[in-house]
C-alpha cells in the first residue's frame, strides 16, 4: 500500500491583527502580530538591606514568584544598596494567581534567609500601551515573615502590557521559566548585520631582480602566492623561465569590514616541476586599510613593492645583494555586488560602496506569528525549542526562543528597506540546542525543522499576507513535513516610479558586466564570503550558529544531485511542450484535418505577407489582450517548494544517500563503483546530445568548405541561381510560394524529407576525424 502524498500547500488564514487586507497610507507598528498579554514587574534597586552580620554582609537576590512561575536576579556579594535594573515578564496566559510575590533574600545564609518580602495584586498592575511613557518606579517598604514592615525597601515598579513594549526584548520572560539568567541571554530576540564585504583584486604583473636560492637552476618555476587571513591563492606559473617573470593575472579574495587582516604577497619558486613545494624568493606584507578603493571599472593604479628578504636567505647568504621588486595593483573593488547567496534567492543586489546604490523603492514587513504541528527535536527530552531567522539585505533578524512548546508562538514584526522587487526573504525555522540535550560530541547544534523563500516581486503592493506555510524538509529518508508556521506579510511601494525603473536597470550592478568575474571565480569568492560571514556572526555575543548561517545561505545547495537533474530535465521540456504544441497543431494545419482552419490560416498567411505593417502590432496586441485575459487567473497566494516538480517523490532512497553524500565521498567499495558507472552512463547520454549538435553545426560549415567538392560545387552553384531569381522575383512572392507548397493538400505532395534536409545530412563533420 502506497504511502498517501502530504499536503504541502499554502493555506491562507486569518489572525487577530489590526492590519486590513489593504494598507493605504503609512502603516503602524506591529499592525501584522497579535498582541499578547503580559505582566511586566521591573526590579530597579533595594536600599538597607541588613544581613545575620551587620550591614554590607548579605548576598541579596530578589525573587518574584506568580503562582507556579518564579524568577529570580542575579545575586550580589556583600551589597546593602543592591542595583539589579532586570524585567520579568509573565505571559497572561501563564497567570493562575491574583497575587504576586516580591522576596529579598539573602544567599550567603545556608538557609536563604528571607530579608523581607512584599506582595500587590495583578488586578492592581496599570495598563501600558506605546507610545504611552514608561511608568515612574517607586520605593516600597519590604516586611519581615510576621509581617511587620521592615527599614529595607524596593525600587520597583510593575505594569500590564504586549511585546510591542520596549522592555520586552530585554525581559526575563515566562516562556523560559527552566533557563538560569546566564543562559536567558541564549533565547531572546537577536539582531545582526553581516559585515560589508568588499572583492580584493590582486594583479600581479611582474616582478624584477629575483635572487634563486639555487644559482645553478635553470628553467625556473616561479608564482605568486597570496594569503589573506586563512585564504591561499596562487598564481599560474610565469612563461618565462628567469629572474624576471611576468604574469598579468588577478587573484581575488573577499574582504570583510573592519579590515583587520593583512595581505601578504610572496614570490615562489617550485623546487621541483613534479611536486607542490616551493621556497620564497621574497615577500611583501600589505594592510589593507592602505588598499586603493575603485568605483568603476578604471584600472587601478600600478606600483613597485619592494619585497623583503626571506629569513632563510638571510641566514645563509648575508652578504647577497637583494633587490627584488614587483608590480602590482592592488584594489578594493566597489562597484561588485559580493555574492553570499545563490543568484537564485538573492536578497540583495547593491554593490558594496554605498555612493552606487539606487534608491529605497519600498518597505518590507514581516510578522513571524506561530507555528504548529512542530515533532519533537529532542527525543529524549520529548521537547522542541523552537525559534526563527529570518534574512534580508544584510540584516538577519532571530525571534526568542519558546521553551518546550510544539506550537510556539512568537508574534514579532520586523521591517526591511526594499531596493529591488526581485529579490527574496529567507525565513527559517530552528532548534535551540543551547538549551538541554547537548550533544556530547559536537556540541550545542541547532537543528533545522524547514524554511521558507517569498519573493517580493510575487506579492501585490500594500496586500496583506496572512499565509500558513508548511515546513518540508529533504532527509536521507525522504521529504518529510516538519510542521506549519503562520506568517503575516506586507510589501509596501514608496516610489512606484523608482519601482518601475527598476525594472529596467541591470540584475547586478555594472561592474558584474563591465568587468566580469568567471563562473568559478564567483563560485570560489561566495565560499569565501560565506565563511567571512559564519566567522564574523559567529563571534558575536549571543552568536548566530554556523550551521544556521548555512542553511539559510544554501551551502552545498549546487553539489550534484540526480533527483535535480530529473527536475530540471522536466522544466526544459516543460517549456518546450508549448513549442511541440505548435508543431503538432501545425502537422494538422498541414494535413487539413478542418479545411476550415487551414483556408483561414492560409488567408490570414497571405495578408501578413502583402501587410507586413501588420505583424508587429498584431503580435503585441496578442500579447495585450493574453495578459488581459489571464488577469482574473493570477495566482492569489506567492509560490512554494512543489514536491511533484522537486522529484521529491519519484526519487529513491540511493538517489538522496547519493545527494547527501559530503566531498570527499564517505562512501567506499561496490557502493561508490556502482554510482561511478551510473554517472557515467548518465555522462555517455549527455556526450551523444553534445555529439549530435557539433555534427549539425559542422555540416553547416562544410557547406563552404570544399571539404565534398560536389557538395560545395553543387551549394556554389544553386547560391548563384537563386541570387538571380529572387533579384527578379518580388521576395513576397517567393514566401506566397514557400508557404503554398508547405500548406499544399496531403493528396498533392509527398511527405518525404526535402531537398534541403537530405543534402545536409550528406555533408561531412569531424566525426571523421575522432577516435
Amino acid at each position: 500500500m502506497t504511502k498517501p502524498k502530504e499536503d504541502f500547500s499554502i493555506k491562507e488564514t486569518s489572525a487577530n491583527i489590526s492590519a486590513t487586507k489593504f494598507t493605504i497610507g503609512p502603516a503602524t507598528a506591529y499592525d501584522l502580530v497579535e498582541h499578547m498579554n503580559y505582566l511586566f514587574v521591573n526590579i530597579l534597586q533595594a536600599r538597607n538591606l541588613i544581613g545575620l552580620g551587620g550591614p554590607n554582609t548579605c548576598d541579596p537576590y530578589i525573587e518574584v514568584k506568580l503562582g507556579n512561575y518564579k524568577a529570580t536576579t542575579r545575586f550580589l556579594q556583600k551589597k546593602s544598596n543592591p542595583e539589579w535594573y532586570q524585567v520579568f515578564a509573565f505571559k497572561k496566559e501563564h497567570i493562575q494567581t491574583a497575587e504576586v510575590e516580591v522576596t529579598v533574600k539573602d544567599r550567603a545564609n545556608i538557609t536563604n534567609e528571607i530579608i523581607g518580602k512584599l506582595s500587590f495584586l495583578v488586578s492592581d498592575a496599570p495598563l501600558r500601551a506605546p507610545p504611552d511613557s514608561c511608568l515612574a518606579p517607586q520605593w516600597y517598604r519590604l516586611e519581615d515573615k510576621n509581617k511587620k514592615k521592615v527599614t529595607a525597601e524596593v525600587m520597583m515598579s510593575f505594569w500590564m502590557g504586549t511585546q510591542v513594549d520596549e522592555a520586552f526584548s530585554g525581559a526575563w520572560q515566562s516562556d523560559s521559566t527552566i533557563i538560569n539568567n546566564d543562559g536567558v541571554a541564549l533565547t531572546r530576540s537577536q539582531q545582526y548585520y553581516s559585515p560589508r564585504l568588499w572583492y580584493l583584486r590582486v594583479n600581479a604583473i611582474q616582478a624584477q631582480d629575483l635572487v634563486l636560492r639555487d644559482k645553478n637552476m635553470k628553467d625556473p618555476e616561479i608564482f605568486v602566492k597570496a594569503t589573506l587571513g586563512s585564504v591561499v591563492v596562487r598564481s599560474k606559473v610565469s612563461p618565462k623561465k628567469n629572474v624576471n617573470p611576468t604574469w598579468n593575472e588577478d587573484i581575488m579574495f573577499v574582504a570583510a569590514e573592519p579590515f583587520d587582516d593583512s595581505l601578504v604577497l610572496s614570490v615562489e619558486n617550485k623546487l621541483h616541476p613534479k611536486k607542490e613545494e616551493s621556497v620564497s624568493l621574497g615577500r611583501y606584507v600589505m594592510a589593507l586599510s592602505n588598499v586603493q578603493k575603485r568605483m568603476n571599472n578604471a584600472p587601478a593604479s600600478s606600483k613597485w613593492y619592494n619585497l623583503d628578504m626571506p629569513e632563510e636567505l638571510k641566514t645563509e647568504q648575508k652578504q647577497v645583494k637583494f633587490d627584488s621588486k614587483l608590480n602590482m595593483r592592488i584594489s578594493l573593488d566597489g562597484g561588485y555586488h559580493v555574492l553570499d547567496e545563490c543568484t537564485q534567492y538573492s536578497s540583495d543586489l547593491r554593490p558594496t560602496a554605498k555612493p552606487l546604490w539606487r534608491p529605497v523603492i519600498g518597505v518590507l514587513h514581516l510578522g513571524i506569528l506561530k507555528a504548529t504541528g512542530l515533532p519533537e527535536m529532542k527525543p529524549m527530552e520529548k521537547r522542541t525549542d523552537a525559534y526563527c531567522v529570518a534574512k534580508y539585505g544584510s540584516r538577519w533578524v532571530q525571534t526568542r526562543t519558546i521553551i518546550n512548546s510544539l506550537a510556539p508562538q512568537w508574534n514579532e514584526q520586523y521591517t526591511w528597506d526594499v531596493y529591488d522587487p526581485c529579490t527574496v526573504i529567507s525565513i527559517g525555522v530552528f532548534d535551540n540546542g543551547h538549551i538541554q540535550g547537548v550533544d556530547t560530541v559536537r556540541g550545542p547544534w541547532h537543528q533545522r525543522i524547514g524554511k521558507v523563500r517569498i519573493r517580493l516581486s510575487t506579492l501585490e503592493m500594500n496586500r496583506v499576507y496572512v499565509l500558513s506555510y508548511p515546513l518540508v524538509i529533504l532527509q536521507p529518508s525522504g521529504l518529510k513535513k516538519m510542521g506549519e508556521v503562520q506568517l503575516a506579510v506586507r510589501f509596501s511601494c514608496s516610489s512606484l516610479i523608482n519601482m518601475i525603473n527598476t525594472y529596467s536597470q541591470p540584475l547586478l550592478p555594472k561592474m558584474h558586466y563591465l568587468s566580469p568575474l568567471s563562473v568559478h571565480q564567483l563560485d570560489t569568492l561566495r565560499q569565501q564570503a560565506v565563511y567571512l560571514i559564519s566567522l564574523n556572526l559567529s563571534n558575536s555575543q549571543p552568536p548566530l550558529r554556523k550551521e544556521v548561517i548555512g542553511y539559510i545561505l544554501d551551502v552545498g545547495s549546487q553539489t550534484w544531485s540526480i533527483r535535480k537533474s530529473k527536475a530540471n530535465y522536466d522544466r526544459v521540456t516543460a517549456l518546450l511542450t508549448g513549442f511541440l504544441a505548435m508543431i503538432n497543431w501545425f502537422k494538422k494545419i498541414r494535413n487539413w484535418t478542418n479545411p476550415t482552419t487551414t483556408i483561414f490560416i492560409y488567408i490570414l498567411f497571405l495578408l501578413v505577407v502583402f501587410f507586413p505593417q501588420v505583424i508587429l502590432p498584431a503580435m503585441f496586441l496578442f500579447f495585450f489582450l493574453t495578459g488581459l485575459w489571464r488577469y482574473r487567473k493570477r495566482p492569489r497566494l506567492p509560490p512554494h517548494v512543489d514536491a511533484n516538480l522537486s522529484h521529491a517523490y519519484t526519487t529513491n532512497e540511493d538517489e538522496l544517500d547519493e545527494e547527501f553524500d559530503p566531498i570527499p565521498s564517505r562512501k567506499t567499495g561496490e557502493v561508490l563503483k556502482w554510482r561511478y558507472d551510473r554517472l557515467r552512463i548518465i555522462a555517455a547520454r549527455m556526450q551523444t546530445v553534445l555529439g549530435d549538435l557539433a555534427t549539425q553545426g559542422e555540416r553547416l560549415q562544410s557547406l563552404l568548405s570544399w571539404r565534398d567538392p560536389r557538395a560545395t560545387a553543387i551549394f556554389v552553384c544553386f547560391s548563384l541561381i537563386v541570387c538571380l531569381v529572387t533579384y527578379k522575383i518580388p521576395f513576397h512572392y517567393m514566401i506566397v510560394l514557400t508557404g503554398t507548397h508547405v500548406l499544399m493538400h496531403p493528396r498533392l505532395r509527398v511527405d518525404f524529407p526535402s531537398v534541403p534536409q537530405n543534402f545536409l545530412r550528406r555533408m561531412s563533420a569531424k566525426t571523421d576525424s575522432m577516435f
